[in-house]
């Protein structure tokens, strides 16, 4: 299947609000259309650090979506990259979409000059780990949330 990643755009609005109502739904994330306005508030905003790519098919019709970020690492002294949501229509998984979107964010990461792109999935998100163990190396870190 024919693959373009590009940027998210202002007219993407509708695919992109059932795209990442999926990607809540699938971890089980309760989200409001409110949030989904700020969200989308961010990924236009110029100025905002979140930045979206998208995935389209030969129709032109939104597969897929990444959302990323630069981070800062004091202990190296270098900015890195976080992808924070990678989702691609359950109908069209195994197109290649997630590594091309991957690839993509990749290929910005080496543009700024970002020392590494990370990012954390589900432990039980088997299927999104066969393709990042191949595309990345998993590390030995754990993540802890606290709310303050």
């Amino acid at each position: 299947m024919p693959l373009t990643i590009r940027p998210l755009a202002p007219a993407d609005r509708p695919a992109w609000d059932n795209l990442y109502q999926g990607y809540a739904d699938f971890y089980k994330v309760e989200q409001t259309p409110q949030m989904r306005d700020r969200v989308f508030g961010w990924l236009m905003d110029a100025d905002h650090e979140c930045n979206g790519m998208v995935a389209v098919n030969d129709d032109g019709r939104l597969i897929g979506l990444a959302h990323f970020r630069p981070f800062a690492s004091p202990l190296r002294a270098a900015t890195n990259g976080f992808l924070d949501d990678l989702f691609v229509d359950p109908a069209v998984r195994g197109s290649g979409a997630a590594d091309a979107l991957i690839n993509a964010v990749a290929d910005v990461a080496r543009d700024k000059g970002w020392l590494t792109l990370r990012w954390i999935t589900a432990d039980n998100n088997y299927r999104a780990r066969g393709v990042y163990d191949k595309l990345a190396t998993r590390t030995m870190w754990v993540t802890y949330d606290l709310k303050p």
